[in-house]
């Protein structure tokens, strides 16, 4: 399996920290060339030392539609294509319930969730396109088949991303794009810390780890042009 990723380039949204620094990290160790796209630009240049020759960082702000154009045109000047794409950053906030969630709070989850998931999804397609193959995977949440109180906001816009993956399959099959969701359950990443109470300790401890939806990605990237994994749940075996 390591060896199929063999010179073929990801480009990685999210990759400063947590799952998309992992699936980053092990991407590159399977053999492809990674962008490392996120918004903290000391994370990313300090990982692209890292990892060496076979990733290069690039600062981006996915809410803007032309930093999402200069991550593609570097992509391609730099490795020539565009294989794969990983949508793994997200955000919540710890005033999350309906009785405090403001109209801004809303729009700015929507925008990072969801709408960047967009620019970044159209800013790829006329390449993979052209290459006639490409694969998108959305890392979503568990929470779209099991709802919590994750936040209205937080949901809908991981509802949203299955809308966006299934209807641009149907859209770009026939040029042999193919996309894949992946919904994680509860992962020991930063993002629990922006919950309004704290996670105990014992149920952390459980959780899944940020490789183990590395782990899935490689899974999903690595399978033949032929396959399709339309939707791919992931959850903690102790806390199912």
């Amino acid at each position: 399996m390591t060896q199929s990723l063999r010179d073929r380039v990801a480009i990685i949204i999210g990759s400063s920290s947590g799952m998309g620094r992992a699936t980053a990290v092990t991407f590159v160790e399977a053999g492809a060339k990674v962008v490392l796209a996120a918004r903290r630009q000391t994370e990313l240049q300090s990982l692209a030392s890292e990892l060496g020759e076979n990733a290069i960082p690039c600062p981006t702000d996915i809410q803007d539609t032309k930093k999402v154009e200069r991550l593609t045109k570097l992509t391609l000047d730099h490795f020539g294509r565009i294989d794969i794409l990983v949508y793994v950053t997200g955000t919540n906030i710890p005033n999350r319930s309906l009785k405090v969630l403001s109209d801004q709070t809303w729009n700015m989850m929507i925008q990072t969730n969801l709408t960047g998931a967009f620019y970044c999804t159209k800013a790829v397609l006329p390449t993979m396109r052209q290459q006639k193959e490409g694969l998108i995977i959305y890392i979503s949440s568990a929470a779209v088949q099991f709802p919590d109180t994750s936040g209205v906001s937080y949901q809908a816009s991981k509802h949203g991303l299955v809308g966006l993956a299934h209807g641009t399959f149907k859209e770009e099959k026939e040029n042999g794009i193919r996309t894949s969701m992946i919904f994680p359950g509860l992962t020991d990443t930063p993002l629990v810390l922006q919950r309004p109470v704290p996670t105990p300790p014992e149920t952390v401890a459980k959780a899944l780890q940020p490789q183990d939806v590395a782990d899935t990605c490689l899974f999903v990237a690595s399978l033949p042009a032929r396959t399709y994994i339309p939707e791919l749940v992931l959850m903690p075996a102790g806390l199912a």
